[in-house]
């Protein structure tokens, strides 16, 4: 963190997390998009940092069903599923911050959105330039 080498980092529950540069490195080489796990703190940094990065909040729909699947999980102390829920009705505030949400009630439906986010993005004119100029430039040639 103090050589500025993550993308976004956090605290969370007590443990340091983030993503190093190199991540994003190597995705980028492999032609592959990365997608990021990552709390409103995170996603607020990586905008900072990438103004063209595309963020998605994930919503469940409605606090009873967030507590339910906390609890199937069967993994965390009813200290720490009260913390999560705590800490939920905050970020949920900052929904607005993103540029998708995806109301997560029916895994597949939400999925297929994921899906479609990703598909649109990819060709976004803003993102498909490198591709677009070549072709407008072979119009430009007259064929007399």
């Amino acid at each position: 963190m103090a050589r500025d080498e993550f993308l976004e980092h956090a605290q969370v529950f007590g443990h340091y997390y983030g993503t190093h540069r190199g991540v994003l490195d190597q995705a980028r080489q492999a032609g592959c998009d990365l997608m990021l796990d990552i709390d409103v703190q995170g996603a607020r940094q990586l905008k900072d940092r990438i103004a063209d990065a595309v963020t998605i909040f994930v919503l469940a729909p409605s606090r009873e069903e967030l507590e339910h699947r906390l609890r199937a999980r069967s993994e965390d102390s009813e200290e720490v599923i009260q913390r999560r829920l705590r800490e939920a009705a905050e970020e949920i505030r900052n929904y607005q911050l993103y540029d998708y949400v995806i109301v997560n009630d029916r895994i597949e439906a939400s999925a297929e959105t994921l899906r479609s986010i990703i598909r649109a993005e990819r060709v976004r004119r803003t993102r498909s330039e490198e591709r677009i100029l070549p072709i407008l430039r072979t119009f430009e040639t007259s064929h007399g």
